[in-house]
């Protein structure tokens, strides 16, 4: 059976699907960690120890020897994304409640939810697309991507704003995984290489856990309102993110169109920041709800306007081109 060739065909599938999985199990059986215990019990509960390795993990692959023209351009593109989900929370803060809307149209929505699915890229399809229609020194641009990773940036974002509290502590457990990976990594490339390989690996796992915190009728109650948001943040994010690359990366535009999705790992943050303040544990449902749909919802638009993006600024499929030329080639080669 080509089970893993089929969740690869799904936009974040390797995330979603163990997710939506988790999530039935919750909703029809609730109660089945607590009836297993032990290490099933571990598994359907641990999204935090997971989340932790992961982002152990994370850190370890990152190589900050790059080029000039890689820092800059995924400098921009990260310092952007964050700029623009810290606009976004003070603006949502004058406009939603303290913990989000309870009823109505709007009924999940909150600050939390917003900055959550606004200030983390997907790197694996920001840097797929630029595969396709970037340059290399794009494509390597998500390497300070993975920085975004993780609770860190949507606390200072919450803290700065005044939206939330941390103990100092906080901040410091929330990154310290992140910098040991990042330390060992850069001091010797053969754990680098080590740690990287766990990185697909551990997602499937923590995608579960993450469902199991989900009820599908919290799915069900926010899907319109999710479906929006993901496009509201395709273009709020968008926007700034495709001036900075033209104004101040020397892009296009091609590569801050590419970044403006939501991350897989996004869904975790509210359950995280919930667990930190546990002021935010009511919307947390509906907040990880809200952020899973958003990851499905531009994982499928982002690829699309990129693609018809880059063929207005004059992209034009290198494959056949080299094909082409190949052809050629070896065309002239029979007849020498």
């Amino acid at each position: 059976m080509k089970i893993k060739a089929n969740i690869d065909r799904i936009p974040g599938g390797l995330m979603l699907v163990p997710l939506l999985i988790g999530a039935i199990l919750h909703t029809v059986a609730p109660n089945t960690g607590e009836y297993f215990g032990s290490f099933t019990k571990g598994i359907i509960t641990g999204t935090v120890p997971i989340l932790s390795v992961w982002f152990f993990c994370i850190g370890a692959s990152i190589d900050l020897r790059a080029t000039g023209t890689v820092l800059r351009k995924s400098g921009t593109l990260v310092i952007t994304k964050i700029a623009v989900a810290w606009v976004v929370a003070i603006v949502a803060s004058h406009l939603i409640p303290e913990y989000g809307f309870e009823t109505g149209m709007l009924a999940g929505l909150s600050t939390l939810a917003l900055v959550s699915a606004m200030d983390m890229t997907n790197g694996g399809l920001y840097a797929s697309l630029m595969n396709q229609y970037g340059s290399k020194e794009e494509s390597g641009a998500f390497v300070l991507m993975s920085i975004e990773s993780g609770p860190l940036m949507t606390m200072v974002i919450l803290g700065s704003a005044g939206l939330a509290s941390f103990q100092p502590h906080h901040f410091v457990g929330a990154v310290l995984p992140f910098l040991i990976g990042f330390i060992l990594g850069n001091l010797d490339h053969d754990l680098r290489d080590f740690f990287s390989k766990a990185t697909q690996i551990l997602i499937p796992f923590f995608g579960f856990a993450l469902g199991n915190t989900i009820n599908l009728g919290v799915i069900l109650d926010t899907g319109l309102l999710g479906l929006v948001m993901g496009v509201l943040v395709i273009l709020i994010t968008g926007i700034p993110l495709i001036l900075s690359d033209r104004l101040i990366g020397g892009g296009n535009g091609t590569a801050g169109l590419a970044a403006s999705s939501t991350a897989g790992a996004a869904v975790a943050n509210p359950v995280i920041i919930a667990q930190m303040n546990p002021a935010f544990a009511k919307v947390a449902p509906a907040a990880t709800a809200l952020v899973a749909t958003c990851v499905i919802v531009t994982s499928i638009l982002v690829p699309i306007v990129t693609a018809l993006y880059a063929k207005k600024m004059g992209y034009t499929t290198p494959v056949a081109n080299e094909s082409e030329a190949d052809s050629r080639s070896d065309y002239s080669h029979e007849m020498h």
